[in-house]
Protein backbone atom coordinates (compact mmCIF):
# COMPACT_ATOMS: atom_id res chain seq x y z
CA UNK A 1 0.00 0.00 0.00
CA UNK A 2 1.54 3.41 -0.54
CA UNK A 3 0.75 6.85 0.85
CA UNK A 4 -1.85 7.48 -2.06
CA UNK A 5 -3.56 4.43 -1.30
CA UNK A 6 -3.71 4.84 2.59
CA UNK A 7 -5.04 8.65 1.36
CA UNK A 8 -7.83 6.90 -0.76
CA UNK A 9 -8.76 4.41 1.77
CA UNK A 10 -9.48 7.38 4.35
CA UNK A 11 -11.11 9.38 2.47
CA UNK A 12 -13.55 6.54 1.01
CA UNK A 13 -14.20 5.12 5.19
CA UNK A 14 -14.60 8.12 6.56
CA UNK A 15 -16.91 9.53 3.18
CA UNK A 16 -14.65 12.31 3.10
CA UNK A 17 -12.86 14.20 0.09
CA UNK A 18 -9.89 13.04 -1.46
CA UNK A 19 -7.98 16.28 -0.42
CA UNK A 20 -9.62 15.83 3.58
CA UNK A 21 -8.22 12.49 3.47
CA UNK A 22 -4.78 13.65 2.21
CA UNK A 23 -5.02 16.34 5.26
CA UNK A 24 -5.66 13.65 7.67
CA UNK A 25 -3.15 10.98 7.04
CA UNK A 26 -0.19 14.06 6.52
CA UNK A 27 -1.22 15.24 9.58
CA UNK A 28 -0.84 11.80 11.47
CA UNK A 29 2.21 11.43 9.58
CA UNK A 30 3.72 14.74 10.46
CA UNK A 31 2.79 14.52 14.12
CA UNK A 32 4.91 10.87 14.21
CA UNK A 33 7.63 12.79 12.85
CA UNK A 34 7.55 15.77 14.69
CA UNK A 35 7.61 13.47 18.22
CA UNK A 36 10.68 11.65 16.91
CA UNK A 37 12.45 14.60 16.01
CA UNK A 38 11.96 15.74 19.69
CA UNK A 39 12.65 12.18 21.27
CA UNK A 40 9.32 11.34 22.68
CA UNK A 41 7.92 7.50 21.97
CA UNK A 42 5.01 7.56 20.15
CA UNK A 43 2.65 4.53 21.44
CA UNK A 44 -0.59 3.22 19.49
CA UNK A 45 -2.41 0.32 21.02
CA UNK A 46 -3.06 -2.47 19.20
CA UNK A 47 -0.81 -1.36 16.46
CA UNK A 48 3.00 -0.93 17.87
CA UNK A 49 5.18 1.64 19.31
CA UNK A 50 7.32 4.43 17.21
CA UNK A 51 11.10 5.38 18.97
CA UNK A 52 14.44 6.51 18.19
CA UNK A 53 17.64 4.79 18.42
CA UNK A 54 21.14 5.74 19.20
CA UNK A 55 23.59 3.96 16.62
CA UNK A 56 27.31 3.97 17.69
CA UNK A 57 30.14 5.77 15.46
CA UNK A 58 31.67 2.43 13.53
CA UNK A 59 34.27 1.68 10.80
CA UNK A 60 32.47 0.94 7.36
CA UNK A 61 33.93 -0.12 4.49
CA UNK A 62 33.44 1.60 0.47
CA UNK A 63 31.52 -1.42 -1.22
CA UNK A 64 33.37 -0.09 -4.60
CA UNK A 65 37.07 0.76 -3.17
CA UNK A 66 36.81 -1.38 -0.11
CA UNK A 67 38.42 1.58 1.54
CA UNK A 68 37.70 2.32 5.33
CA UNK A 69 35.29 4.56 5.82
CA UNK A 70 34.40 6.65 9.24
CA UNK A 71 30.44 6.13 9.85
CA UNK A 72 29.36 8.55 12.32
CA UNK A 73 26.61 8.01 15.08
CA UNK A 74 23.20 8.78 14.51
CA UNK A 75 19.67 8.71 15.40
CA UNK A 76 17.46 6.14 13.80
CA UNK A 77 13.38 5.81 13.97
CA UNK A 78 12.20 2.30 15.13
CA UNK A 79 9.06 0.57 15.26
CA UNK A 80 7.97 -1.92 17.29
CA UNK A 81 4.96 -3.82 16.28
CA UNK A 82 2.11 -4.96 18.95
CA UNK A 83 1.40 -8.45 19.89
CA UNK A 84 -1.98 -7.95 18.50
CA UNK A 85 -0.48 -6.62 15.30
CA UNK A 86 1.51 -9.39 14.76
CA UNK A 87 -1.06 -11.97 16.11
CA UNK A 88 -3.34 -10.37 13.20
CA UNK A 89 -0.77 -10.76 10.15
CA UNK A 90 0.10 -13.85 11.37
CA UNK A 91 -3.21 -15.32 11.97
CA UNK A 92 -4.76 -14.19 8.15
CA UNK A 93 -5.79 -16.73 6.84
CA UNK A 94 -7.56 -14.61 3.98
CA UNK A 95 -4.61 -13.67 2.53
CA UNK A 96 -1.79 -16.16 1.16
CA UNK A 97 1.97 -15.43 2.31
CA UNK A 98 3.58 -12.69 0.48
CA UNK A 99 6.11 -14.10 -2.42
CA UNK A 100 6.43 -17.29 -0.58
CA UNK A 101 8.65 -19.20 -2.97
CA UNK A 102 8.14 -17.27 -5.82
CA UNK A 103 4.37 -17.89 -5.60
CA UNK A 104 1.99 -15.03 -6.90
CA UNK A 105 -1.72 -14.73 -5.46
CA UNK A 106 -4.59 -16.35 -7.78
CA UNK A 107 -5.56 -14.34 -11.09
CA UNK A 108 -8.17 -11.98 -10.77
CA UNK A 109 -8.23 -11.92 -6.98
CA UNK A 110 -7.36 -8.25 -5.76
CA UNK A 111 -4.41 -7.22 -3.26
CA UNK A 112 -5.83 -6.95 0.18
CA UNK A 113 -7.34 -3.31 1.14
CA UNK A 114 -6.60 -2.06 5.05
Amino acid sequence: MTKADLIDEVARIAELTRKDGEVIVETIFDSVVRSLRVGDKIEIRGFGSFRTRQRKPRVGRNPKTGQRVEVPAKTIPFFKPSKELKDSVNNAPDFPPADVAGSAPPPGTAPPVL
